[in-house]
């Protein structure tokens, strides 16, 4: 009985797997382009909120070509991008390369760098707002800046780091 139910699992498995490679379908060679994949690595370098990384790789996936608004005759565009943490404004030019960005972010997630720069040199104070900017030039390059304002009781102090935590 024992050997039965076992010719029978292996019949079953044989027939399964030999079904499922003769049902195989070929399909045409795809063509990946990382059109923007400089704007990508400037951005990804380092820890960003998760929001924030959506919206930057949606803006380096946009296909300028096949937007509604696209004439050959234009030399550069201005896209916007918003969500509600916040917004990107990315001018491409007219073979959908991304040149520049500008990008706001109010109160996501700080990366570890900041938030333990902040409790070890301002204990005793929280983060009360953050703002985060980025800039991106092609040939520049890019500035990651976070500006926080601290709260201490009845006190306020505004602070500039970057991505690492520095102070600026």
């Amino acid at each position: 009985m024992k050997h039965l139910k076992l010719i029978l699992i292996l019949i079953v498995f044989t027939i399964g797997f030999t079904v499922k490679s003769r049902a195989q379908i070929v399909l045409p060679e795809v063509k990946i382009e990382a059109i923007n994949y400089k704007y990508l690595n400037s951005v990804e370098a380092g820890a960003v909120a998760l929001p924030v990384k959506r919206l930057q790789r949606e803006v380096a996936a946009f296909d300028l070509k096949t937007s509604d608004f696209y004439e050959d005759e234009y030399d550069s565009y201005f896209v916007s991008f918003y969500i509600p943490e916040g917004e990107i404004l990315a001018a491409y030019d007219k073979d959908g390369n991304l040149l520049r960005t500008a990008e706001k972010y109010k109160n996501v997630k700080l990366p570890t760098a900041v938030a333990s720069t902040v409790a070890q040199k301002y204990s005793g104070w929280s983060i009360a707002k953050d703002v985060y900017l980025v800039s991106y030039y092609e040939s520049k390059g890019i500035t990651k800046v976070y500006k926080l304002i601290l709260e201490n009781g009845n006190k306020r102090m505004r602070i500039k780091t970057n991505e690492f935590g520095d102070i600026i």
